[in-house]
């Protein structure tokens, strides 16, 4: 029996359409924006992991930034996820365990952290396995996104994407102060215990998924039909030269770290303080969200590219005005100041990062979704670690290091001129914009015969099996 309320058709009309950006509200959708919101809900624990590295560990600028970059090498594997995934399905479902076993595995990264950690290789360790953890069940939701966007009609081309996103983006917004007014009362170890909680949601929602269960516990001979289908998609030029655009568009080197100790040890900002920067950033990308679905989903990728690059490098050299105290000389104060600059800086790089997901799902054949897109996103993960080693290389030459920021003014520049790099080579990305990068560039694919297991054949089922449920809902 199916109670209707007054004003519910409404409501659901309302949430579709003004909240949820087109796309109808389910179970499995609500668990998709959950494993998203949870992301962006475990940004509770980073300024806590800086400090513990920095404080707690004393290590050095250079050796945070190395840290960091090796603690990000889940990230690089992200198509072995995919292939496990799509492959080797467990108890005879291909997404719902490995959501409930990557949570199970984030509590316990966390609550190492909290409790047994004392050195900097059992911290890489831990901190690694946390992010093994967001990347597999990141994998996992990637693949029921770019299921659902395939279906998407060219004028929602990137709504799923921008909502997605919008959730982690919440989750941030929600706990990006607490971030640092929790670090003012209570120890490290404290919130990486509070942190541990929140994987778990994912290992709950994912009964939340409408799967079909497949035959077959293992199935080899779909991984090496995908492992072919795969081959035969990243050698289109379609696909690679894109790909490559972005490495090099993410694999400039960085200047973060340095500045985190030095917004700390130099300019004396406390915890409290840079959770209400992370506040900012958090709002700033929920606005870059916003932006890119009203005004410039629309504009062409080389287009869109190329001015958020120059603009984004134009403000970025506005942090030599903060490392060299001019800001100071002019009259505004640090605290404004970094909250101003850290508030325009993301807006602008949220919305140079969206084309990139929307770009990424476009590109993905039926058959491999989760391990291409995977491979696409591990590229510029790969690039981000490779963007970290580069800045901890270039620390360290400089000299910067946790009392000495005479020559972060130059660390600042060249990471900042480093950018501007990929430019000459933005005629390697679509011409066009999001809706006309589609499935007939990848027609001409001649893929062999699919097993009857293959992906394709499961999403069908699964298709049919959401059409079923959501008739008898109604």
């Amino acid at each position: 029996m199916v109670l209707s309320f007054p004003g519910s058709t409404k409501l659901k009309e309302f949430l579709t359409e003004k909240i949820l950006f087109g796309n109808e509200p389910s179970p499995e959708l609500i668990a998709i924006l959950l494993v998203y919101f949870v992301q962006g809900i475990l940004g509770l624990a980073r300024l806590a992991v800086s400090f513990f590295l920095k404080d707690d560990l004393g290590l050095t600028p250079a050796q945070v930034s190395a840290l960091m970059g090796i603690a990000a090498l889940p990230w690089m594997v992200k198509p072995l996820f995919g292939f496990i995934s799509d492959g080797l399905p467990l108890f005879g479902y291909r997404r719902r365990p490995y959501l409930i076993l990557s949570g199970l595995l984030g509590a316990g990264a966390w609550m190492a952290l909290a409790t047994v950690v004392d050195t900097a290789w059992a911290a890489t360790v831990a901190i690694a396995l946390s992010s093994l953890s967001v990347a597999f069940s990141d994998v996992i939701v990637d693949s029921l996104v770019v299921e659902r966007a395939r279906h998407e009609a060219a004028k929602d081309a990137g709504s799923l994407q921008s909502l997605s996103w919008g959730a982690s983006a919440l989750g941030g917004l929600i706990t990006a102060y607490f971030s640092g007014f929790l670090l003012e009362h209570f120890s490290n170890q404290t919130v990486f215990g509070i942190t541990a909680t929140f994987p778990l949601i994912v290992s709950i929602v994912a009964w939340l998924i409408s799967e079909s269960q497949v035959e077959r516990t293992q199935d080899w001979q779909t991984v090496r039909h995908q492992v072919s289908q795969l081959r035969q998609a990243i050698t289109q030029k379609s696909i690679w030269l894109p790909t490559a655009f972005l490495f090099l568009w993410q694999a400039t080197p960085t200047a973060d770290s340095a500045f985190f100790f030095f917004t700390t040890n130099e300019l004396g900002f406390q915890p409290e303080f840079l959770g209400r920067v992370r506040l900012v950033t958090s709002v700033a990308s929920l606005l870059g969200v916003w932006l890119f679905q009203r005004f410039f989903r629309t504009l062409p990728f080389r287009t869109l590219f190329g001015w958020t690059t120059c603009v984004s490098t134009l403000l970025g050299m506005t942090a030599l005005l903060l490392v060299t105290h001019t800001n100071r000389a002019i009259g505004i104060d640090d605290y404004w100041f970094s909250l101003g600059d850290s508030l325009i800086l993301t807006v602008m790089g949220q919305i140079a990062y969206m084309p990139i997901l929307v770009l990424a799902a476009r590109l993905c054949p039926p058959g491999v979704e989760a391990t291409l897109f995977a491979l696409l996103m591990s590229v510029t993960n790969l690039a981000g670690l490779l963007s970290y080693e580069f800045g901890a290389l270039l620390t360290h030459w400089l000299g910067v290091t946790e009392t000495n920021f005479d020559r972060l003014w130059l660390l600042v520049l060249i990471t900042n001129l480093s950018t501007l790099l990929p430019l000459p080579f933005l005629g390697w990305l679509p011409s066009g914009q999001a809706s006309d990068v589609t499935a007939p560039e990848l027609s001409s694919l001649t893929l062999p015969a699919s097993p009857a297991t293959t992906l394709e054949t499961e999403l069908s089922a699964v298709a049919a099996e959401k059409e079923l449920i959501t008739e008898l809902q109604q």
